[in-house]
Protein backbone atom coordinates (compact mmCIF):
# COMPACT_ATOMS: atom_id res chain seq x y z
CA UNK A 1 0.00 0.00 0.00
CA UNK A 2 2.67 2.62 0.82
CA UNK A 3 4.45 1.79 -2.43
CA UNK A 4 1.51 2.64 -4.46
CA UNK A 5 0.96 5.99 -2.70
CA UNK A 6 4.56 6.52 -3.26
CA UNK A 7 4.20 5.86 -6.93
CA UNK A 8 1.12 8.27 -6.80
CA UNK A 9 2.93 10.96 -4.89
CA UNK A 10 5.62 11.10 -7.44
CA UNK A 11 3.36 10.96 -11.25
CA UNK A 12 3.04 14.46 -11.68
CA UNK A 13 0.20 13.53 -14.36
CA UNK A 14 -1.41 11.30 -11.39
CA UNK A 15 -1.05 14.43 -8.88
CA UNK A 16 -2.37 16.34 -11.59
CA UNK A 17 -5.67 14.38 -12.25
CA UNK A 18 -6.52 13.86 -8.41
CA UNK A 19 -5.96 17.68 -8.01
CA UNK A 20 -8.67 18.28 -10.74
CA UNK A 21 -11.14 15.40 -9.54
CA UNK A 22 -11.02 17.03 -5.97
CA UNK A 23 -11.35 20.95 -7.62
CA UNK A 24 -14.41 19.45 -9.61
CA UNK A 25 -16.13 17.77 -6.77
CA UNK A 26 -15.27 20.69 -4.65
CA UNK A 27 -17.25 23.08 -6.99
CA UNK A 28 -20.23 20.76 -7.47
CA UNK A 29 -20.12 21.36 -3.15
CA UNK A 30 -20.42 24.73 -2.88
CA UNK A 31 -22.69 24.99 -6.00
CA UNK A 32 -24.83 22.67 -4.02
CA UNK A 33 -24.68 24.98 -1.15
CA UNK A 34 -25.68 28.13 -3.30
CA UNK A 35 -28.61 26.26 -5.01
CA UNK A 36 -30.17 25.24 -1.55
CA UNK A 37 -29.70 28.78 -0.28
CA UNK A 38 -31.73 29.79 -3.25
CA UNK A 39 -33.74 27.24 -3.05
CA UNK A 40 -33.55 25.72 -6.24
CA UNK A 41 -32.85 22.81 -8.29
CA UNK A 42 -29.16 21.67 -8.56
CA UNK A 43 -29.26 19.22 -10.81
CA UNK A 44 -29.53 21.94 -14.33
CA UNK A 45 -26.44 23.40 -12.44
CA UNK A 46 -24.44 20.40 -12.24
CA UNK A 47 -24.94 19.85 -15.63
CA UNK A 48 -23.89 23.31 -17.12
CA UNK A 49 -20.41 22.92 -14.89
CA UNK A 50 -20.25 19.29 -16.97
CA UNK A 51 -20.67 21.84 -20.34
CA UNK A 52 -18.27 24.33 -18.83
CA UNK A 53 -15.29 21.71 -17.98
CA UNK A 54 -16.17 19.09 -20.96
CA UNK A 55 -14.55 18.93 -24.48
CA UNK A 56 -15.44 22.15 -26.13
CA UNK A 57 -16.30 24.15 -22.70
CA UNK A 58 -15.18 27.07 -21.22
CA UNK A 59 -12.24 25.68 -18.74
CA UNK A 60 -11.96 22.23 -20.25
CA UNK A 61 -10.02 19.67 -17.70
CA UNK A 62 -8.46 16.20 -18.56
CA UNK A 63 -10.60 14.18 -15.50
CA UNK A 64 -10.33 10.74 -15.89
CA UNK A 65 -13.26 9.12 -18.11
CA UNK A 66 -12.52 5.51 -16.58
CA UNK A 67 -13.37 7.04 -13.05
CA UNK A 68 -16.57 9.44 -14.75
CA UNK A 69 -17.62 6.80 -16.48
CA UNK A 70 -17.97 4.68 -13.32
CA UNK A 71 -18.84 6.79 -11.27
CA UNK A 72 -21.50 7.85 -13.16
CA UNK A 73 -22.94 3.98 -13.53
CA UNK A 74 -22.84 3.84 -10.14
CA UNK A 75 -25.11 7.14 -9.85
CA UNK A 76 -27.40 5.65 -11.75
CA UNK A 77 -27.66 2.38 -9.69
CA UNK A 78 -27.77 4.48 -6.39
CA UNK A 79 -30.38 6.96 -7.77
CA UNK A 80 -33.21 3.93 -8.47
CA UNK A 81 -31.65 1.51 -5.66
CA UNK A 82 -32.61 4.57 -3.16
CA UNK A 83 -36.21 4.99 -5.02
CA UNK A 84 -36.82 1.06 -4.59
CA UNK A 85 -36.33 2.10 -0.86
CA UNK A 86 -38.53 4.39 -0.85
CA UNK A 87 -41.38 2.07 -1.28
CA UNK A 88 -42.70 -0.87 -0.50
CA UNK A 89 -44.60 -3.33 -2.77
CA UNK A 90 -47.89 -1.95 -0.24
CA UNK A 91 -47.00 1.66 -1.59
CA UNK A 92 -46.80 0.37 -5.66
CA UNK A 93 -49.73 -1.78 -5.34
CA UNK A 94 -51.86 1.78 -3.52
CA UNK A 95 -50.23 3.92 -6.30
CA UNK A 96 -51.00 2.21 -9.07
CA UNK A 97 -54.95 2.04 -7.71
CA UNK A 98 -55.34 5.12 -6.32
CA UNK A 99 -53.61 6.92 -9.44
CA UNK A 100 -53.86 4.37 -12.05
CA UNK A 101 -56.44 6.93 -14.31
CA UNK A 102 -53.62 9.91 -13.65
CA UNK A 103 -51.18 7.31 -14.44
CA UNK A 104 -53.09 6.45 -18.13
CA UNK A 105 -53.71 10.35 -18.51
CA UNK A 106 -49.84 11.10 -17.65
CA UNK A 107 -48.83 8.54 -20.64
CA UNK A 108 -51.49 9.48 -23.11
CA UNK A 109 -50.51 13.11 -22.60
CA UNK A 110 -46.73 13.33 -22.18
CA UNK A 111 -45.03 10.11 -23.48
CA UNK A 112 -47.15 10.61 -26.93
CA UNK A 113 -45.66 13.59 -28.18
CA UNK A 114 -42.17 12.18 -27.54
CA UNK A 115 -42.67 9.37 -29.95
CA UNK A 116 -44.62 11.12 -32.30
CA UNK A 117 -41.97 13.72 -32.68
CA UNK A 118 -39.16 11.20 -32.66
CA UNK A 119 -41.10 9.16 -35.42
CA UNK A 120 -41.82 12.36 -37.41
CA UNK A 121 -37.89 12.94 -37.54
CA UNK A 122 -37.08 9.19 -39.13
CA UNK A 123 -35.82 7.90 -35.46
CA UNK A 124 -37.42 4.94 -36.19
CA UNK A 125 -39.00 2.92 -33.44
CA UNK A 126 -35.61 2.63 -31.17
CA UNK A 127 -35.36 6.38 -31.00
CA UNK A 128 -39.00 7.11 -30.83
CA UNK A 129 -39.28 4.73 -27.84
CA UNK A 130 -36.69 6.75 -26.25
CA UNK A 131 -37.65 9.67 -26.65
CA UNK A 132 -41.17 8.93 -25.50
CA UNK A 133 -39.73 7.85 -22.14
CA UNK A 134 -37.60 10.97 -21.96
CA UNK A 135 -40.54 13.15 -22.25
CA UNK A 136 -42.75 11.01 -19.80
CA UNK A 137 -41.45 10.05 -16.76
CA UNK A 138 -40.69 12.99 -14.25
CA UNK A 139 -37.92 13.69 -11.70
CA UNK A 140 -39.04 12.05 -8.39
CA UNK A 141 -35.67 13.66 -7.33
CA UNK A 142 -35.44 16.97 -8.12
CA UNK A 143 -39.37 16.72 -7.27
CA UNK A 144 -38.18 15.36 -3.61
CA UNK A 145 -35.96 18.22 -3.79
CA UNK A 146 -38.61 21.06 -4.15
CA UNK A 147 -40.78 19.44 -2.46
CA UNK A 148 -38.50 20.06 0.87
CA UNK A 149 -36.58 22.57 0.23
CA UNK A 150 -40.43 24.60 -0.70
CA UNK A 151 -41.61 22.84 2.75
CA UNK A 152 -44.46 21.37 1.38
CA UNK A 153 -43.98 17.73 2.49
CA UNK A 154 -47.38 17.77 4.61
CA UNK A 155 -49.50 19.47 1.85
CA UNK A 156 -52.10 17.60 -0.12
CA UNK A 157 -51.39 18.68 -3.53
CA UNK A 158 -47.29 16.73 -2.99
CA UNK A 159 -48.90 13.86 -1.47
CA UNK A 160 -51.12 13.00 -4.98
CA UNK A 161 -47.95 14.71 -7.06
CA UNK A 162 -46.06 12.07 -5.21
CA UNK A 163 -48.78 9.16 -6.06
CA UNK A 164 -48.11 10.21 -9.84
CA UNK A 165 -44.59 9.92 -9.29
CA UNK A 166 -44.77 6.45 -8.08
CA UNK A 167 -46.77 5.38 -10.48
CA UNK A 168 -44.25 6.68 -13.26
CA UNK A 169 -41.42 5.28 -11.25
CA UNK A 170 -43.17 1.52 -11.86
CA UNK A 171 -43.40 1.89 -15.54
CA UNK A 172 -39.75 1.84 -15.44
CA UNK A 173 -39.72 -1.88 -14.57
CA UNK A 174 -41.06 -3.07 -17.97
CA UNK A 175 -40.09 0.00 -20.23
CA UNK A 176 -36.41 -0.50 -19.85
CA UNK A 177 -35.82 -3.70 -20.76
CA UNK A 178 -38.29 -3.22 -23.74
CA UNK A 179 -36.27 -0.25 -24.59
CA UNK A 180 -32.89 -2.19 -24.48
CA UNK A 181 -34.48 -5.16 -26.25
CA UNK A 182 -35.44 -2.65 -28.84
CA UNK A 183 -32.24 -0.63 -29.44
CA UNK A 184 -29.74 -3.52 -29.79
CA UNK A 185 -31.88 -4.56 -32.16
CA UNK A 186 -32.50 -8.53 -30.67
CA UNK A 187 -35.33 -10.91 -32.34
CA UNK A 188 -39.16 -9.86 -31.80
CA UNK A 189 -38.87 -13.63 -29.82
CA UNK A 190 -35.99 -12.28 -27.67
CA UNK A 191 -37.79 -9.16 -27.30
CA UNK A 192 -40.75 -10.71 -26.14
CA UNK A 193 -39.24 -12.91 -23.85
CA UNK A 194 -37.07 -10.12 -22.46
CA UNK A 195 -39.90 -7.95 -21.87
CA UNK A 196 -41.79 -11.00 -19.67
CA UNK A 197 -38.71 -12.02 -18.08
CA UNK A 198 -38.33 -8.72 -16.69
CA UNK A 199 -42.09 -8.58 -15.84
CA UNK A 200 -42.20 -11.85 -14.17
CA UNK A 201 -38.83 -10.77 -11.80
CA UNK A 202 -40.49 -7.52 -10.73
CA UNK A 203 -43.73 -9.52 -10.41
CA UNK A 204 -41.90 -12.30 -8.03
CA UNK A 205 -40.19 -8.99 -6.28
CA UNK A 206 -42.96 -7.30 -5.31
CA UNK A 207 -44.43 -10.83 -4.23
CA UNK A 208 -41.29 -11.71 -1.72
CA UNK A 209 -42.03 -8.06 -0.42
CA UNK A 210 -45.51 -8.57 0.39
CA UNK A 211 -44.61 -11.83 2.24
CA UNK A 212 -41.32 -11.52 3.66
CA UNK A 213 -40.77 -8.36 4.97
CA UNK A 214 -40.16 -10.24 8.68
CA UNK A 215 -37.38 -12.51 7.07
CA UNK A 216 -35.84 -9.94 5.92
CA UNK A 217 -35.32 -7.65 9.03
CA UNK A 218 -34.04 -11.25 10.69
CA UNK A 219 -31.57 -11.50 8.35
CA UNK A 220 -30.27 -7.51 7.97
CA UNK A 221 -30.26 -6.30 11.55
CA UNK A 222 -30.45 -2.21 11.55
CA UNK A 223 -28.76 -2.39 14.60
CA UNK A 224 -25.07 -2.83 12.90
CA UNK A 225 -25.81 -0.05 10.19
CA UNK A 226 -21.85 -1.05 9.07
CA UNK A 227 -23.18 -3.84 7.97
CA UNK A 228 -26.39 -2.91 6.74
CA UNK A 229 -24.72 -0.73 4.60
CA UNK A 230 -22.05 -2.54 2.55
CA UNK A 231 -24.66 -5.88 2.06
CA UNK A 232 -27.39 -3.52 0.34
CA UNK A 233 -24.89 -1.07 -1.45
CA UNK A 234 -22.87 -4.73 -2.50
CA UNK A 235 -26.00 -6.76 -3.32
CA UNK A 236 -27.30 -3.48 -5.57
CA UNK A 237 -23.96 -3.40 -7.71
CA UNK A 238 -23.50 -7.45 -7.97
CA UNK A 239 -27.76 -7.66 -9.04
CA UNK A 240 -26.66 -4.45 -11.87
CA UNK A 241 -23.81 -6.04 -13.31
CA UNK A 242 -24.72 -9.53 -13.54
CA UNK A 243 -28.34 -8.07 -14.64
CA UNK A 244 -26.50 -6.29 -17.37
CA UNK A 245 -24.32 -9.56 -18.44
CA UNK A 246 -27.95 -11.81 -19.14
CA UNK A 247 -29.31 -8.48 -20.85
CA UNK A 248 -31.66 -7.32 -17.93
CA UNK A 249 -31.19 -3.52 -17.01
CA UNK A 250 -28.76 -3.33 -14.45
CA UNK A 251 -30.56 -0.09 -12.91
CA UNK A 252 -34.12 -1.87 -13.01
CA UNK A 253 -32.31 -5.17 -10.99
CA UNK A 254 -30.98 -2.00 -8.13
CA UNK A 255 -34.63 -0.78 -8.01
CA UNK A 256 -36.05 -4.18 -7.10
CA UNK A 257 -33.22 -4.93 -4.66
CA UNK A 258 -34.03 -1.75 -2.79
CA UNK A 259 -37.94 -2.72 -3.53
CA UNK A 260 -37.19 -5.86 -1.22
CA UNK A 261 -36.68 -4.22 1.92
CA UNK A 262 -39.15 -2.37 3.72
CA UNK A 263 -39.94 -1.27 7.39
CA UNK A 264 -36.64 -0.36 9.58
CA UNK A 265 -34.35 -1.82 7.51
CA UNK A 266 -35.05 0.44 4.21
CA UNK A 267 -35.11 3.33 6.57
CA UNK A 268 -31.47 2.50 8.16
CA UNK A 269 -30.43 1.94 4.67
CA UNK A 270 -31.64 4.83 3.20
CA UNK A 271 -30.10 7.28 5.87
CA UNK A 272 -26.74 5.45 5.42
CA UNK A 273 -26.85 5.31 1.99
CA UNK A 274 -28.39 8.98 0.74
CA UNK A 275 -24.96 10.98 1.17
CA UNK A 276 -23.13 7.84 -1.01
CA UNK A 277 -26.39 8.53 -3.45
CA UNK A 278 -25.65 11.96 -3.41
CA UNK A 279 -22.10 11.99 -4.22
CA UNK A 280 -22.23 9.37 -7.52
CA UNK A 281 -25.81 11.43 -8.79
CA UNK A 282 -23.38 14.37 -8.63
CA UNK A 283 -20.83 12.38 -10.83
CA UNK A 284 -23.49 11.24 -12.86
CA UNK A 285 -24.65 14.51 -13.83
CA UNK A 286 -21.26 15.57 -13.86
CA UNK A 287 -20.33 13.15 -16.52
CA UNK A 288 -23.87 13.87 -18.64
CA UNK A 289 -22.66 17.45 -18.79
CA UNK A 290 -18.81 16.34 -19.63
CA UNK A 291 -19.78 14.16 -22.58
CA UNK A 292 -21.61 16.69 -24.24
CA UNK A 293 -20.36 18.94 -26.47
CA UNK A 294 -21.90 22.53 -26.20
CA UNK A 295 -21.64 22.95 -29.63
CA UNK A 296 -24.46 20.32 -30.15
CA UNK A 297 -26.48 22.25 -28.04
CA UNK A 298 -27.47 25.02 -30.53
CA UNK A 299 -28.89 22.54 -33.28
CA UNK A 300 -31.45 20.63 -30.94
CA UNK A 301 -32.64 23.82 -28.97
CA UNK A 302 -35.56 24.73 -30.96
CA UNK A 303 -36.80 20.92 -30.57
CA UNK A 304 -35.60 20.99 -26.51
CA UNK A 305 -38.31 24.01 -26.48
CA UNK A 306 -40.98 22.19 -28.21
CA UNK A 307 -40.80 19.73 -26.08
CA UNK A 308 -40.80 21.78 -22.95
CA UNK A 309 -43.63 23.32 -23.98
CA UNK A 310 -45.43 20.00 -25.06
CA UNK A 311 -44.37 18.72 -21.27
CA UNK A 312 -45.52 21.91 -19.17
CA UNK A 313 -49.09 21.41 -21.12
CA UNK A 314 -48.72 17.56 -20.51
CA UNK A 315 -47.66 17.70 -16.79
CA UNK A 316 -50.74 20.39 -16.20
CA UNK A 317 -53.28 18.81 -17.22
CA UNK A 318 -52.24 15.50 -14.35
CA UNK A 319 -51.62 18.33 -12.20
CA UNK A 320 -55.02 19.67 -12.73
CA UNK A 321 -56.45 15.83 -13.04
CA UNK A 322 -55.39 14.97 -9.57
CA UNK A 323 -56.22 18.51 -8.13
CA UNK A 324 -59.30 18.86 -9.68
CA UNK A 325 -61.74 18.52 -6.29
CA UNK A 326 -59.58 21.23 -4.41
CA UNK A 327 -61.07 24.45 -3.75
CA UNK A 328 -57.47 26.50 -4.21
CA UNK A 329 -57.42 27.23 -7.88
CA UNK A 330 -53.33 27.00 -7.60
CA UNK A 331 -53.14 23.92 -6.84
CA UNK A 332 -53.28 22.60 -10.38
CA UNK A 333 -49.93 24.64 -10.95
CA UNK A 334 -48.75 23.46 -8.06
CA UNK A 335 -48.56 19.68 -8.61
CA UNK A 336 -47.37 20.90 -12.10
CA UNK A 337 -44.73 22.31 -10.98
CA UNK A 338 -43.93 19.15 -8.67
CA UNK A 339 -44.48 17.23 -12.28
CA UNK A 340 -42.55 19.01 -14.90
CA UNK A 341 -39.05 18.48 -14.30
CA UNK A 342 -36.96 15.11 -15.98
CA UNK A 343 -33.86 14.80 -15.18
CA UNK A 344 -31.87 11.31 -14.09
CA UNK A 345 -34.53 8.93 -15.45
CA UNK A 346 -34.84 10.67 -18.79
CA UNK A 347 -30.59 10.74 -18.88
CA UNK A 348 -30.79 7.18 -17.82
CA UNK A 349 -32.75 6.26 -20.64
CA UNK A 350 -30.66 8.55 -23.11
CA UNK A 351 -27.33 7.39 -22.24
CA UNK A 352 -29.12 3.74 -22.46
CA UNK A 353 -30.21 4.35 -25.68
CA UNK A 354 -27.74 7.46 -28.15
CA UNK A 355 -24.38 5.43 -28.13
CA UNK A 356 -26.45 2.52 -30.34
CA UNK A 357 -30.00 5.24 -31.42
CA UNK A 358 -28.80 8.87 -32.10
CA UNK A 359 -25.25 9.35 -30.95
CA UNK A 360 -24.66 12.36 -29.61
CA UNK A 361 -27.79 14.26 -30.37
CA UNK A 362 -30.25 12.35 -28.13
CA UNK A 363 -27.73 12.95 -25.18
CA UNK A 364 -27.94 16.84 -26.20
CA UNK A 365 -31.30 17.09 -26.61
CA UNK A 366 -31.94 15.14 -23.50
CA UNK A 367 -29.60 17.53 -21.17
CA UNK A 368 -31.17 20.68 -22.91
CA UNK A 369 -34.72 19.44 -21.81
CA UNK A 370 -34.04 18.27 -18.68
CA UNK A 371 -32.35 21.90 -17.81
CA UNK A 372 -35.10 23.67 -19.40
CA UNK A 373 -38.06 21.84 -17.29
CA UNK A 374 -36.10 22.10 -14.02
CA UNK A 375 -35.70 26.05 -14.10
CA UNK A 376 -39.44 25.62 -15.28
CA UNK A 377 -40.63 23.95 -12.92
CA UNK A 378 -38.72 26.04 -10.31
CA UNK A 379 -40.37 29.41 -11.70
CA UNK A 380 -44.22 27.78 -11.57
CA UNK A 381 -43.58 26.91 -8.08
CA UNK A 382 -41.99 30.21 -7.14
CA UNK A 383 -44.94 31.70 -8.64
CA UNK A 384 -47.72 29.76 -6.74
CA UNK A 385 -45.75 29.90 -3.63
CA UNK A 386 -47.44 33.27 -1.81
CA UNK A 387 -50.40 32.06 -1.70
CA UNK A 388 -49.80 28.56 -0.30
CA UNK A 389 -51.27 27.21 2.95
CA UNK A 390 -48.25 25.02 4.34
CA UNK A 391 -50.01 23.92 7.04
Amino acid sequence: MFSILQASGQSPENSMLLAEIGAALLVLGIVAFIANKLKFSVVPLYLLIGLAIGEGGVVPLSLSEEFLNTGAQIGAIMLLLLLGLEYSAYDLAKAFQDRKSAGLIDFVANATPGFVLGWLLGWGLGGALALAGITYVSSSGIAAQLIKEMGWRRSEVSKRAIGVLVFEDLALAPYLPLLTSIVLGVSAVSGIISVSLALAITGLVILVSFRGTAKWSKILDPNEPGGLLLTVFGAALLAAGLADLVGFSGVVAAFLIGLLLTGEVAETARARLSPIRDIFSAIFFLFFGITTNPADLPAVLPLALLLTAFGIAGKYLVGWWVTRDLSDPMSAWRATGFLIARGEFSMVIAALAAPIVLGIQLQALTLAYVILTAFAASVVLRFSRSQLDRR
